[in-house]
């Protein structure tokens, strides 16, 4: 992905939500945004997966089993966040590579919070776009475009208004394994500088899996047996950091972890399918206060 090219996995992220919603934890779980950001076409394999009735065609198969999958990894994934949101509520609300989040649009716990949308412009461009006139719940939303590999997020938030001396929550979600290391940790470097006591950073991140990078090689392997651009194509996994790793990373700039969980054990915890356990295992939940 590039500062020219929206990401595609942020509409396979966006797909699985709007597939899960009203099936998958009913009650704990729902995004009824979702649906409403995707396209036409985009559209065709999460309605197949809602009734449970794939096309006979192999691409469409293909198409059919990400959504799916994605669907089951979202869910866990989404309820963890949102409790984390409700449970240490700030001011500032700073999303960080937003993709097609809709929390300013659909946590009503956020009427009272300004919410950053941090996302590089092609992104951002692409969600507002989709978005359209949808009025958001949240007190106010801004975007504020930046590539975490060049651009200042200090700089970018200061020019959008986010006040350092007031406590913000921070969200990480679906971005950390696609940074290397080095900008990983200048980013927590960065949110550390700019947040104020009683700020909380929420990260979701990846653990090492050979297991998993494995399933991602033949993951790419389908989308290509059906003539199909993989998602990942442009933004392939660049860091994986194991429990301990992310702790002294965040306790090395004044956060203290109070959660680190994996998706499994959250999937478990919540009645959600679990037949993908190596995606859902690898996948963790961190929050950090300070």
């Amino acid at each position: 992905m590039t500062a020219m090219e929206a990401s595609r996995t942020a509409v396979l992220v966006c797909q699985g939500r709007a597939a899960a919603d009203g099936r998958i934890a009913v009650g704990r779980f729902a995004d009824p945004m979702a649906i409403t950001m995707l396209r036409d076409p985009e559209r065709v394999p999460v309605d197949q997966v809602r009734v449970g009735t794939p096309s006979a065609g192999w691409a469409e198969r293909v198409d059919y089993e990400a959504v799916r999958a994605c669907a089951e990894l979202m869910v866990p994934r989404t309820i963890a966040i949102d409790a984390a949101l409700r449970e240490w509520p700030a001011p500032q609300l700073v999303i960080l590579g937003a993709g097609l989040d809709a929390r300013a649009w659909r946590m009503k716990e956020l009427a009272g919070a300004d919410v950053f949308e941090v996302d590089q412009p092609a992104s951002q461009h692409d969600k507002r776009d989709r978005i359209g006139g949808e009025v958001p719940v949240a007190r106010s939303l801004r975007y504020v475009p930046v590539d975490f590999t060049g651009d200042r997020l200090d700089a970018a938030l200061a020019e959008a208004g986010h006040q350092p001396s007031v406590a913000t929550t921070w969200l990480w979600e679906g971005v950390v394994a696609y940074l290397h290391h080095p900008v990983v940790a200048a980013t927590v470097i960065t949110v550390s500088g700019l947040s104020a006591p009683g700020s909380t950073l929420i990260v979701n991140h990846q653990s090492p899996s050979v297991l998993a990078a494995v399933g991602r090689v033949v993951a790419r392997a389908m989308n290509a047996s059906a003539r199909r651009r993989s998602p990942w194509a442009d933004e392939p996994r660049r860091s994986a950091w194991t429990p301990g790793a992310m702790r002294r990373l965040l306790g090395g700039q004044g956060f203290t972890v109070t959660s680190d969980d994996d998706l499994l054990g959250l999937a478990r915890r919540f009645s959600s399918p679990v037949r993908h356990r190596t995606s859902l295992r690898t996948g963790r939940i961190a929050v950090a206060t300070r």
